[in-house]
């Protein structure tokens, strides 16, 4: 799923895709390599905390060495709840960081490792400084927010190849015992020709704005929209990128990674009312090669049915997923379903980080930023499609210029809130 520059062929990367390491610029890791490996966390809400405790259970020699976030009541929460990893967390005051400067402290303060899961808008400015400086990442979705974004990204991964530095991603799916198995039949040719996908992301929004909330007297426009970053698509790109794109990402998964054509959309805000600038629904039709249509289904609404379900529709049977993978034959009957090995670890989140620094331990460089990027890529192309209400290709997309903010924001400035997308009216950059 490449950019148009380059043919439309199958993006062979992916969680299993290494390359032979020539050196490390902090540390050189061989076969059986123990050193004790320094770990920096940037964005200490619930996924970094989720983060930094994926990646203290996945290698016994490894230490929390450094925390930022741009508050610091993040940080004490976090390192509360990371306590139980006794001498695992050394994180004394001078190398807890606040602030919108914090992720370049904890780079400098000689990490090893570092974990980004700030608001997804400073994914690739992060990502960008992290690979400079020769660390190796896990990078939480989605790795952008807007086309620039996904760009920087691009340009990362291309680097950190040069650097001999990794990158592991955070859709957490493709790591998922048994989803990895029921799409490997998909993607093998097992269940022949795939006719269609539909996938849904139907839940509740996560700490909304409420109607009527306005920004506190003396607080800065940058401070206000971090502290409710989910309602703001320049820092979290809207609930098709931060939540729903796991969704999306398993429809390229199905689709083997190759690039898509086009999409076309529907989107708005049916439930909320506030001062923020996200949809709230999204339905897509991503247009394939060979006349597949995949589509998605994405919501956000409070006491409506929830689930999160991705059906492929194959020649020799419905693949159904993630809970409970399995097949379902022509006749409707189930065909296969997956049940897991007996002492085989099936927490996709502590899969992603078992086989990250197993694989550092090897010597091995995992380098899945160009998979990272198109993944977004596909994200921001279905949401585009909505929010300008037209056929958006791919070749479109990577021609665009959008860029929702500057990089040199401070907490103190003012940004005023860009209005809401009207389809019809609003323009791809």
């Amino acid at each position: 799923m490449n950019p148009p520059s380059v043919s439309r062929r199958q993006l062979i990367v992916g969680t299993a895709a290494t390359a032979a390491i020539a050196g490390f610029p902090n540390l050189l890791l061989a076969q059986g390599n123990t050193a004790k490996l320094k770990i920096g966390l940037i964005g200490c809400g619930g996924r970094g905390t989720g983060a930094a405790e994926q990646a203290l259970n996945a290698d016994p020699n490894v230490v929390l060495w450094a925390v930022g976030d741009a508050f610091p009541e993040s940080i004490k929460s976090s390192l509360g709840g990371l306590q139980k990893f006794g001498a695992k967390v050394d994180v004394p005051a001078e190398r807890q960081f606040s602030g919108i400067d914090a992720y370049q402290k904890v780079i400098e303060s000689g990490v090893d490792v570092v974990l980004l899961a700030a608001p997804p808008g400073f994914r690739p400015q992060h990502l960008r400084a992290a690979i400079e400086a020769g660390k190796h990442v896990f990078a939480e979705k989605p790795m952008a927010v807007d086309v620039a974004g996904v760009k920087s990204v691009m340009e990362s991964a291309k680097l950190a190849k040069q650097k001999g530095v990794a990158i592991q991603h955070g859709y957490c799916w493709r790591f998922a015992p048994g989803v990895r198995e029921l799409y490997a039949k998909i993607t093998s040719g097992e269940l022949g020709r795939i006719f269609s996908v539909y996938g849904t992301y139907m839940g509740t929004p996560p700490k909304p704005l409420q109607p009527g909330m306005t920004k506190p007297d003396g607080m800065a426009d940058v401070e206000w929209q971090l502290r409710w970053w989910n309602n703001f698509e320049w820092t979290s790109g809207g609930p098709l990128l931060e939540q729903a794109v796991h969704t999306v990402d398993k429809i390229a998964w199905a689709m083997g990674d190759v690039a898509p054509i086009a999409a076309v959309a529907n989107g708005g805000r049916a439930i909320r009312k506030d001062a923020g600038n996200v949809y709230d629904h999204y339905n897509i039709a991503y247009e394939y090669p060979g006349g597949v249509i995949c589509h998605m289904g994405e919501r956000q609404f409070p006491g409506c049915h929830t689930e999160v379900v991705d059906r492929i529709y194959c020649e020799k049977g419905t693949a159904v997923a993630p809970n409970t993978p399995m097949v379902l034959g022509p006749d409707g009957k189930r065909s296969w379903m997956y049940r897991a090995p007996a002492g085989m670890e099936q927490n996709m989140y502590q899969v992603c980080h078992n086989e990250f620094f197993a694989a550092l331990r090897k010597g091995e460089i995992i380098n899945t930023g160009e998979y990272m990027a198109n993944s977004t890529m596909l994200g921001l192309l279905g949401r585009e499609a909505a929010h300008t209400g037209q056929r958006i290709t791919w070749e479109q997309m990577w021609a665009s210029s959008q860029d929702h903010a500057p990089d040199t924001l401070k907490m103190g400035d003012s940004f005023p809130i860009a209005p809401v997308p009207v389809p019809g009216v609003h323009k791809l950059a």
